[in-house]
């Protein structure tokens, strides 16, 4: 009887999951095992509330594991080490993973297969990052073109997903550690971690359901999903506009496969053009995710590096006492506050905040992105190395296929347009909340008379802008251009 571990990283599920089906098809016995690093767990880029999402996930796809015949097994330690202790006390002849691109996983798994059985499967991304090139064999660096080679490749269909395995049989006996209680995951953040839970948002939104789990109910029957008027919505923080499957993509509660089938199912069923488009930009979306990847894949260098070297060299100000007002949600500018206060309290932030937020830290106060990058980390539930220092570098401009070094966004304008009645700004920032919607993004503008109407006196409940706009956009051209 062969045995082989299946050894989960970023795959906490049962159905589409390469891996575990790969093992299945090759042993006859499967040993399901996570194992706690002590380099990530003590890593300054870990946040509490993403570890705590990711141990709440293990505790369901344990539950998971019992109804199929099979546990969890959890063990604490060097990764090598630990492998090696559980092939010897399984007898098992092999291992196999989810194949990852960080330059930290990529470098502990290259290590560990000089001497263990590792068998790396792909899963993490549709595409792998060596299946999309140009015609010379070398990556893309440009979104517009990769994405047209992405979607020229056979798209996947209903039939490619793989169903949740029957039965996966494992020998009783393997000692296991608890599975973590601390850090729980706070009532703030808005995300239950479960496969069932990431397949009763993908069906909410898209109307797809791409898993038949039993664990999976009180599934929303509203005709018009919301990726059909995403295009329209994606880019309002006061509206319930997005997925909000990010953290479940992350950890691979939601398979990356599932979520484009989905997308390409949901522009296949519109009723009319306006709606299949919105339901292509959404895959574009998910396009953008493997294009980050690929880019960490090919160049690794860009967890600490500019993109564009010359960047490397912008003169930053790096202001303690600015990058302590912008962590804390003080800058004076309210969408700013409000998204910043937003990803401490809930582990998450709007997408188009996040583009805001970066360009204020990065351009209005000269600090250099790798400070903001770590930040997010720390406190993102969703946070993953490719899209997050791809997020970063793009804004900052020093990025594969960056917004241009002159785009410095308005923070005023953006909160206008996007947040135009100021409901964002006052769920997250309740010293405004009393503000009439004219001056939601403009607090300073107000008559001293109604800052007190509203107990709101600026400079003292809530602070004046720390920069001037129209100075901090020069000044940050300034600095462009001396490495332009």
């Amino acid at each position: 009887m062969t045995k082989a571990l299946w050894w989960i990283r970023r795959d906490l599920r049962l159905a589409d999951n390469q891996t575990l089906v790969t093992a299945l098809s090759q042993a006859d016995h499967i040993y399901p095992i996570f194992i706690l690093d002590p380099n990530l767990l003590e890593s300054a880029y870990v946040g509490q509330k993403r570890l705590a999402f990711l141990f709440d996930g293990l505790r369901h796809l344990s539950a998971q594991l019992k109804v199929k015949g099979s546990y969890l097994t959890v063990r604490h330690g060097d990764v090598r080490t630990e492998l090696k202790t559980l092939l010897s006390e399984t007898g098992a002849d092999a291992i196999y993973a989810q194949e990852d691109v960080s330059p930290y996983a990529r470098r502990r798994d290259s290590h560990i297969a000089e001497s263990l059985p590792l068998r790396l499967i792909p899963g993490l991304t549709v595409r792998h990052p060596t299946a999309v090139l140009k015609a010379d064999g070398k990556p893309y660096t440009v979104f517009t073109p990769y994405s047209r080679t992405w979607k020229k490749q056979p798209l996947p269909q209903p039939k490619d997903l793989l169903p949740v395995p029957e039965r996966i049989p494992t020998p009783q006996g393997l000692r296991s550690l608890p599975i973590p209680t601390e850090p729980a995951l706070p009532d703030t953040v808005p995300f239950p971690a479960s496969e069932a839970e990431a397949q009763k948002r993908l069906q909410n939104f898209t109307g797809q359901l791409q898993a038949q789990l039993h664990l999976v109910s009180k599934i929303s029957k509203k005709q018009q999903k919301p990726i059909y008027s995403y295009a329209e919505e994606r880019d309002r923080p006061d509206l319930d506009g997005t997925s909000c499957l990010s953290p479940y993509l992350r950890f691979g509660m939601l398979s990356a496969r599932q979520a484009v089938v989905a997308a390409i199912e949901a522009a296949d069923k519109a009723s009319n053009h306006p709606a299949a488009d919105s339901a292509a930009v959404w895959l574009n979306e998910l396009i953008w995710r493997e294009f980050y990847m690929a880019i960490l894949y090919h160049f690794p260098r860009v967890r600490g590096y500019s993109f564009r070297e010359k960047y490397d060299r912008l003169p930053w100000l790096n202001d303690e006492a600015d990058f302590s007002a912008w962590c804390q949600g003080q800058t004076g500018y309210p969408i700013v506050d409000a998204a910043m206060r937003q990803l401490v309290e809930s582990g998450w932030m709007h997408n188009r905040t996040r583009m805001i937020v970066a360009s204020f830290l990065v351009k209005h106060l000269l600090i250099d992105w790798r400070w903001g990058e770590r930040f997010f980390m720390m406190h993102l539930v969703d946070g993953d190395p490719a899209a997050n220092n791809g997020g970063w570098q793009w804004t900052a401009g020093t990025g594969t296929d960056a917004a241009p070094y002159f785009r410095v966004f308005n923070p005023t304008r953006q909160g206008q347009k996007f947040d135009p009645e100021g409901e964002y700004v006052r769920r997250w920032v309740p010293e405004l909340a009393q503000l009439p919607a004219k001056f939601s993004h403009t607090p300073w503008q107000m008559p001293t008379q109604l800052q007190q109407k509203v107990n709101c006196l600026i400079g003292r409940d809530y602070p004046q802008p720390i920069v001037d706009h129209k100075s901090a956009r020069q000044r940050a051209l300034e600095a462009y251009n001396q490495v332009k």
